[in-house]
């Protein structure tokens, strides 16, 4: 049994095999453990489980378990993550502060680049606080207030309370690193 407060980037679940997983996650709904049945969810999307699977199992631990799943799990499918936690969890940052980085899926499903994208910023303010100031109009990015859907949390779990500099060196590196990878990337400033 995984400890619930794992974080997601360091995949617990990353040794079971795929009917023990199925298992695991069958056991989670049955007894409303959101952050197992997150963890187990999480598992199949980093090894690429289909889109339609994934949102069934979200689905279904959103049915059970919604009060206990972690804020690290995003509430819909989106292709490219384990791509994005790779490439997050490069970036270190060597010294604590009160800054925070935090990337916001973006909605832009009438493109054809692709249905989403993410905004990368930084902030004294944690993650869930500062997308309210960007949904609310509050020193606001254009993309956040528009198309921003939902924090995805778990990529950068590592890169809060970090200090300012490094967080603004950060915050820049990332946003290229993500461009580079081929998603549509805005803030990174």
């Amino acid at each position: 049994m995984p400890d619930a407060d794992a974080p997601p980037g360091a995949r617990p679940l990353r040794a079971l095999s795929g009917p023990r997983l199925a298992g695991l996650f069958d056991r989670a709904l049955g007894l409303g453990d959101g952050a197992l049945g997150a963890h187990c969810v999480h598992e199949q999307w980093m090894r690429g489980a289909s889109g339609p699977d994934v949102e069934q199992a979200l689905e279904r631990l959103w049915a059970r378990a919604a009060e206990s799943i972690p804020d690290w799990l995003p509430m819909r499918h989106v292709a490219w993550l384990p791509e994005v936690y790779r490439i997050a969890g490069g970036f270190r940052a060597a010294a604590s502060g009160r800054s925070h980085i935090y990337l916001v899926l973006l909605d832009y499903r009438e493109r054809r680049e692709g249905p989403f994208g993410l905004y990368v910023g930084m902030s004294r303010y944690p993650a869930a606080e500062r997308f309210d100031q960007h949904k609310a109009g509050i020193r606001a990015a254009g993309s956040v207030l528009k198309r921003g859907l939902e924090v995805l949390h778990g990529p950068v779990r590592h890169l809060q309370y970090i200090r300012r500099a490094e967080a603004a060196r950060i915050e820049g590196e990332l946003a290229a690193a993500l461009a580079a990878a081929g998603l549509i990337v805005k803030g990174g400033h």
